[in-house]
C-alpha cells in the first residue's frame, strides 16, 4: 500500500520539501501540498512536475482551523504531516494530527502570535496525547533547530564522554542585491532578531540586550563575519539531553546594513505586534511591513554566496580535553539550480524531508513528542550526505578557536 504524505506550507521551505519528497517518492508515495493560498501550491507542483516528473496534488487549507485540518488529513488519508507553515500554527496542526492518529513533524517551535516569545512548553505538553493516540511528533527538524541538534548528538556519541561548552554558529554570507530583505518569513525573522538574547550557563539562563554580545568568527569557506548572540530554541532541549553541559550559546551573522535597517524600523514602531489605528482601520505594523518587503521565496534566483552552519564543542574524552567543529556549507546558486530555492530554505527543507523519511522508514520512531537529539544521529547524518547537505568534522587542538580578535 502506497504511503501518503501531506505537506502544509507553500513558502520557500515548503517548496524545498515538496521537491525533495518528490525526489524520494519511493518513501513518500502520494504527496499533497496544501496552503492557505492554493495558487502557490499549484506553482510549486508545476515546477516539481517539470523538473522531476512527479505529480503532486494540491489543496487549500486554513492551518489556524483544526476542523479544516482534520478534514484535509482525512481526505488525503495521510500517513505523516510535514508542517512547514507558520510557527503560530504548530498547535492546531498537532491537535489535528492527534485527532486523526497521524504522525507529525515541524521545523520550528511554537510562537505566540501576540507575544514575541517562542518555546517548546506547549508542544511538550502534548506528549501524553500523542502517546495515547499512538503517534509520533518530531519537533524542530530544520537546520537550526534540527541538524544542529543532531550534530550535538553525533559529537556526544562519537567524540566526547562529556561536552562542556557548545557554540552554535549560523552564517549566511549570501547577497540578494536588495537594500533590505529577510531570508525567511519577515515577521518571524524580525521578531527573533529584535528580541533579547539568552544563553545557558551553569544551570541557569542569562538574558542579554538584543545584539549586546558580538564576536568575529572565521567561518570555513566563507571567512570572518560579525556574529551576534541570540536566543534560539534548540538550546531549550539540548540543555536537557547533552551530558556534562556547562554552557551553550547561539550566534548568527548580520551585516551592518541589515542591523541599521532593523534599528530604524524598530525605532519608528514598524516591528510592533500590537494593532494600531490607521485611517480608521486597525493594522499590525510588522504585518504591514511584511507586505512591503520582498517575498523570501523570490530571493532564490538572485542570491549568491554561501551559508555555513555548525557547532563548536569543547569537552573531554578519556579524561583529556577535546575540541570538535562540525559544520555544513551550502551554496545559494547550487541550491537554486536543484530545487529553485536559495540555501536558507534549502538547509531547512532538506532536514525536514530527512526527518520524515526516517520516521516513515521507522529508523526513528517512538510515540510521543520528541526533539531531534533524542534519536541515534547516525542515520540522519548519513542521509545529510546523500540528500545534498554534506558535512565536515574538524578535530582540533583543545585550545583551538576560529574566533578572530578585532584590531
Amino acid at each position: 500500500m502506497s504511503t501518503r504524505t501531506l505537506i502544509i506550507g507553500a513558502g520557500g521551505v515548503g517548496n524545498v520539501v515538496a521537491f525533495k519528497c518528490a525526489m524520494n517518492d519511493e518513501t513518500f508515495g502520494e504527496i499533497t501540498l496544501a496552503s492557505r493560498t492554493k495558487s502557490k501550491c499549484d506553482d510549486i507542483a508545476a515546477n516539481v512536475k517539470a523538473k522531476t516528473g512527479v505529480e503532486i496534488e494540491t489543496a487549500q487549507v486554513d492551518a489556524d482551523s483544526v476542523d479544516e485540518l482534520v478534514k484535509l488529513i482525512e481526505r488525503t488519508d495521510a500517513d505523516i504531516v510535514i508542517n512547514v507553515a507558520l510557527p503560530y500554527q504548530d498547535l492546531t496542526i498537532m491537535d489535528a494530527c492527534t485527532q486523526c492518529g497521524v504522525d507529525y513533524l515541524d521545523t520550528a517551535n511554537y510562537e505566540h502570535p501576540d507575544e514575541a516569545k517562542f518555546e517548546y512548553k506547549e508542544q511538550w505538553a502534548r506528549d501524553g496525547a500523542f502517546k495515547e493516540a499512538g503517534i509520533m511528533g518530531l519537533l524542530g527538524s530544520g537546520f537550526d533547530p534540527g541538524v544542529t541538534n543532531v550534530f550535538c548528538a553525533y559529537a556526544q556519541k562519537h567524540y566526547f564522554d562529556e561536552i562542556h561548552t557548545i557554540d552554535i554558529l549560523d552564517c549566511n554570507a549570501g547577497d540578494h542585491g536588495y537594500a533590505f530583505a529577510t531570508n525567511f518569513n519577515p515577521e518571524i525573522n524580525l521578531r527573533e532578531v529584535s528580541a533579547k538574547g539568552r544563553y545557558w550557563e551553569n544551570g541557569e539562563w542569562i538574558e542579554t540586550e538584543p545584539m549586546e554580545i558580538k564576536q568575529v568568527w572565521d567561518y570555513p569557506e566563507v571567512g570572518p563575519k560579525d556574529s551576534y548572540l541570540l536566543y534560539h530554541e534548540e538550546m531549550e532541549s539540548l540543555v536537557k539531553h547533552i551530558k556534562g553541559l556547562k554552557r551553550i550559546r547561539f550566534f548568527m551573522t548580520f551585516g551592518e546594513s541589515y542591523l541599521t535597517h532593523m534599528r530604524v524600523l524598530e525605532n519608528v514602531g514598524m516591528l510592533g505586534i500590537e494593532p494600531v489605528e490607521h485611517q480608521g482601520q486597525k493594522i499590525v505594523p510588522i504585518e504591514f511591513l511584511k507586505t512591503l518587503l520582498p517575498d523570501p521565496a523570490s530571493l532564490g534566483p538572485r542570491t549568491k554566496g554561501k551559508t555555513n552552519i555548525g557547532i563548536f564543542a569543547k569537552g573531554i574524552k578519556d579524561g583529556k580535553p577535546r575540541t570538535v567543529y562540525i559544520y555544513q556549507v551550502s551554496d545559494h546558486e547550487k541550491c537554486y539550480e536543484e530545487v529553485m530555492s536559495q540555501a536558507v530554505s534549502y538547509t531547512t527543507g532538506v532536514p525536514a524531508m530527512i526527518g520524515a523519511k526516517l520516521m516513515l522508514e521507522k529508523k526513528w520512531y517512538e510515540t510521543g513528542v520528541h526533539n531531534m537529539e533524542e534519536f541515534d544521529p547516525d542515520p540522519f547524518m548519513e542521509e545529510l550526505n546523500r540528500q545534498g547537505l554534506p558535512w565536515k568534522v574538524l578535530e582540533l587542538d583543545a585550545d583551538a578557536t576560529f574566533r578572530v580578535d578585532e584590531a
